[in-house]
């Protein structure tokens, strides 16, 4: 799974969002460092609609413009703790490390 993914999937833990909302979690959970592209978000977005790990849950017309909205599935939700995990794991091998292994902390 990709970074944006993550937190494109991450961003729909809390209920449905439109891709603007998207953007703007991804971007306020990584404190600015992850600025997911319009084209990059709905590329993934169409992605993970076909493999069911989200789906689109509705839409409304704000300014003239369609606002359609993403909601995680179950199996979302599966792949995005695994996906956790696994990170989690992996910093543990770093982060697990006594300080004069050569790793200092952030």
């Amino acid at each position: 799974m990709t970074e944006p993914q993550y937190f494109i999937l991450a961003a729909l833990m809390d209920g449905p969002l439109h891709g603007y909302g998207i953007i703007k979690s991804a971007e306020q959970a990584t404190d600015g460092r992850l600025r997911i592209a319009v084209g990059t978000l709905y590329g993934a977005l169409e992605r993970m609609e076909r493999a069911g790990l989200i789906i689109a849950g509705g839409e409304e017309i704000v300014d003239g413009r369609a606002r359609r909205y993403y909601r995680l599935t179950e199996d979302g939700t599966r792949a995005l703790g695994r996906e956790a995990l696994r990170m989690r794991q992996a910093a543990a091998v770093v982060l697990g490390r006594p300080r004069d292994a050569g790793v200092a902390p952030a």
